[in-house]
């Protein structure tokens, strides 16, 4: 029996996505057993699983192979293609921006039949792409089994059927040292916009930035703001085209306070992703905006010692959204509705998303199990709050990623506002000009 883990997956397509991960390659045949139904899983409370003959998968994963999630994933596929004789070629792209290779491989008609990446993009971006699943995951062991939050949002998100599984709960919120807050003397998190400014000033005196951001994540710093400034409504508005809206400007002077007063630190204004969260990991900036992930991605720069914090963006304005309104969400996996393998590939979700394996990568990650009783890791604890807590969910970014233009004048105009360069109004300015 052989199985592909490959890492370069050539077509045609690879002289148009230029310098990518590659595309997917014809799929390598291989000999199943006729008919073959195997016998339980011997990890969790997972049913039999069914596969069709000589089943030939081939996965897009938005992780790169070397990132944790990508060898435990690895790992996993190796023991699911040993134990049920079928073979997982896998796209290991993730390095290279499966958001940017994964649509037009899709649209080529690539042979692809499971992907996963965030819950959103998953079930709004490429959408038209999946299968339901609701009868398969209706009669699988997951049902019952898995966060039902997390679950119900696929569902909402896929149009009312389930077309996704969900895997890594996630929240984002701010995230922050409580060594720096301790070193500060800072004991308990600002649960006001005037206990958050009076945080950063104890840090600032302490000799710690406050705040930093990258340009990764600056889109996503400004649309939680404006919802802080003027709610989640007027946000979506300014996302979607209302570029002169007086909450772009209210919310510039919010931002442009914080520079002023030193609060976010300047090497931000050039901060290319991932050099912000790093700067938190290396004790020299207390807070950023981001995600449950982030412990993760820089577990190996922190210090032994070094605990990880997080609470909701307090309400800025009177107009503003609270510490109730927040993103969370998931990694969702979805199969190709042209899968000439959908058993096969839904026993291998089953497969990745229950038992054994769920537990491991949640564990090698310092993330969170699908599973409705699992519990969160210590430095997540917090933001296992802010969810329990948040009655209204905010779009990823709250929309203010959906619009290249959009994206790009925020990034453009707030590096502008860190740097010095533009004042607050220049920054409304420059955004009401936004050509869709």
């Amino acid at each position: 029996m052989k199985k592909v883990l490959s890492g370069v997956l050539a077509s045609v397509l690879a002289l148009s996505l230029l310098a990518s991960c590659g595309d997917s390659k014809d799929k390598k045949g291989s000999q199943g057993d006729a008919g073959k139904t195997p016998e339980k899983q011997e990890q969790g409370d997972a049913d039999t699983l069914e596969v069709e003959e000589g089943a030939e998968l081939v996965y897009w994963p938005m992780w790169a192979e070397t990132e944790p999630q990508g060898r435990v994933i690895s790992e996993a596929i190796e023991a699911f293609s040993d134990k049920y004789d079928v073979d997982v070629e896998v796209n290991w792209a993730g390095g290279c921006d499966t958001r940017k290779t994964l649509q037009p491989a899709l649209d080529a008609g690539e042979t692809i039949d499971l992907f996963d990446e965030d819950v959103e993009r998953v079930n709004v971006t490429w959408g038209e792409y999946l299968l339901d699943i609701q009868s398969m995951y209706d009669a699988s062991s997951l049902k019952g089994q898995q966060n039902e939050t997390l679950i119900s949002l696929a569902k909402q998100l896929g149009g009312g059927s389930l077309k996704s599984v969900p895997y890594q709960p996630s929240t984002f919120v701010m995230m922050y040292s409580k060594n720096a807050f301790d070193k500060a003397g800072i004991e308990e998190v600002p649960a006001t916009w005037d206990e958050f400014l009076d945080a950063c000033q104890k840090l600032s005196d302490a000799g710690i930035i406050p705040l930093t951001t990258d340009d990764a994540y600056m889109a996503a710093f400004f649309g939680y703001f404006v919802d802080r400034v003027a709610g989640s409504e007027t946000a979506y508005k300014v996302a979607g085209g209302d570029f002169s809206n007086p909450a772009v400007l209210e919310t510039a002077k919010v931002l442009e306070e914080l520079v002023e007063k030193n609060y976010i630190d300047p090497r931000a204004a050039s901060n290319a992703f991932p050099v912000g969260q790093g700067n938190v990991a290396d004790g020299s900036v207390a807070m950023c905006m981001n995600g449950t992930w982030l412990p993760n991605e820089v577990k190996q720069q922190t210090a032994d010692d070094f605990k990880w914090g997080s609470f909701a963006l307090p309400q800025i304005k009177p107009e503003g959204d609270g510490p109730e309104s927040n993103n969370f969400g998931a990694q969702c996996f979805g199969i190709n509705k042209d899968t000439e393998y959908p058993k096969a590939t839904f026993a291998l979700i089953t497969w990745l998303t229950s038992g054994e394996w769920d537990q491991k990568l949640a564990d090698e990650t310092l993330g969170v199990p699908m599973g409705k009783d699992a519990t969160w890791p210590e430095p997540l604890q917090e933001a296992k709050a802010v969810i329990d807590n948040t009655t209204q969910r905010l779009n990823w970014a709250v929309d203010m990623e959906n619009d290249s233009n959009v994206n790009a004048s925020i990034k453009e105009n707030f590096a502008k506002l860190i740097d010095g360069s533009i004042d607050a109004q220049g920054f409304a300015d420059n955004f009401a000009k936004i050509q869709k």
